[in-house]
């Protein structure tokens, strides 16, 4: 793809700052431009586990790649070395691009590690992803709003906090009336329902599950929300996962018979 020639010029990549950057929801394809023109600058890349291997083909022969993924369950660097490692790869004039899949800023701790380069004097670039909840729903066939069904949409993060406990007050949520798209949730979806469910969402409520969203491993499974965890664990989905739940669920059906796939 060669870009326009009133294309706004790319920015300097000088050595000794770091960019954090979203990678999408998984395509490379979903790729920012302007994250592209980071990788094929970057001298090291600090990438998290749902960063497609494609997307890294994108980087310099020579770029040092080092892996930072966090998974539940599983042996996973602390933010603080990862923060230490921007920092001192920074502060070693390495041009340092940290790669994140969706967007930074969205459940992805982008501010906590701007905040510390902040701290250390190391100046930054932010480069926002599409967002992979709301990217996983649109390439569903799933509107985050729709003019007859909402005007709001909540994201939510579906894991547990530090201390065990459930990171939302999902009781609360249910009560806004509002949909909701839950990123991470799948080790406390039976949870999450039931709390919904005791909040006053109705049983019936539509839902879907969206599995590895832009991947050849993509799945899509229509369900309502008191039969959700049991639909999950029938139809063998896991991690990395998407939820909707609300009206815009249901949405979809009517577009399936002419939505091209993102393939």
């Amino acid at each position: 793809m060669k870009l326009p020639q009133n294309f706004p010029a790319m920015p300097d990549f000088p050595p000794g700052e770091v960019w954090l950057a979203g990678a999408g929801p998984g395509d490379p394809r979903l790729l920012t431009v302007l994250a592209l023109h980071a990788l094929s600058k970057a001298d090291t890349i600090v990438h998290d586990a749902l960063v497609d291997p494609r997307t890294l083909q994108a980087a310099r022969a020579d770029a040092e790649r080092i892996f930072a993924g966090k998974r539940g369950g599983r042996p996973s660097p602390q933010q603080r070395e990862i923060n230490d490692t921007l920092v001192a790869r920074a502060r070693a004039g390495e041009r340092v691009l940290r790669l994140k899949g969706g967007d930074p800023f969205v459940f992805g701790r982008g501010w906590d590690e701007a905040a510390a380069l902040t701290a250390a004097g190391i100046r930054f670039r932010i480069i926002p992803g599409i967002t992979s909840g709301l990217a996983a729903a649109a390439l569903a066939g799933i509107p985050a709003t729709s003019r007859d069904t909402n005007h709001a949409v909540i994201l939510a993060a579906g894991h547990r906090a530090q201390d065990g406990r459930s990171a939302a007050d999902w009781e609360a949520l249910a009560k806004l009336g509002q949909p909701i798209i839950l990123y991470m949730p799948m080790a406390q979806l039976a949870d999450i329902t039931a709390a919904l469910a005791r909040g006053g969402m109705a049983p019936d409520t539509p839902a879907a599950i969206i599995q590895g969203t832009s991947t050849d491993a993509e799945r899509v499974v229509a369900s309502r929300l008191t039969t959700l965890a049991a639909d999950a664990a029938r139809e063998g989905i896991g991690a990395p996962a998407i939820v909707v739940i609300g009206r815009i669920a249901s949405l979809r059906q009517g577009l399936l018979a002419s939505m091209v796939g993102w393939q």
